[in-house]
């Protein structure tokens, strides 16, 4: 649990402090920090992740190894700074749940999402993403998507 640290990266230190017992790592916490962006060292290091939580960084885009977390069941990125739906998640066959509230999240990979045979929840409230999310209804995704009520329109 690094949470809370202030960190800008990931400390290049723990990298080495850890490296015999990175297979043993399942949850990771870099919840509220400073981070622009998550390396491909990271990702790969943390193979065996199930378990990651993101949020409150400043994180825009993730890395195309995330599709290698072969077991990442869950995944907190609210409160980044997302403006479209970080494709490689939709790789991510074990994926279960994916927080993605308040970012700034338009464009949702519609056919990717319905694809996620394992996937049970979508966060997107707080975004604003666009109609044809609003469409996406059971039986068209098995999963829960969780979306802010629709502003009305305002009166001309």
């Amino acid at each position: 649990d690094l949470a809370n640290c202030k960190l800008m990266t990931f400390p290049v230190g723990i990298y080495k402090a850890m490296r015999s017992v990175t297979e043993g790592i399942r949850r990771i916490s870099l919840a509220n920090n400073e981070l622009k962006s998550i390396t491909s060292r990271f990702v790969t290091t943390f193979s065996q992740l199930r378990e990651l939580n993101l949020s409150g960084n400043y994180l825009h885009r993730l890395p195309e190894e995330v599709s290698s977390l072969l077991h990442l069941q869950a995944i907190n990125l609210s409160r980044n700074r997302f403006r479209r739906f970080p494709e490689p998640l939709a790789a991510v066959t074990t994926l279960e749940a994916i927080d993605l509230e308040e970012n700034e999240i338009t464009e949702v990979p519609v056919e990717k999402l319905a694809s996620m045979t394992a996937l049970r929840s979508l966060n997107l409230q707080a975004n604003p993403v666009g109609p044809e999310v609003r469409l996406l209804v059971r039986p068209l995704v098995p999963f829960d998507l969780l979306l802010s009520p629709e502003k009305p329109l305002p009166e001309a």
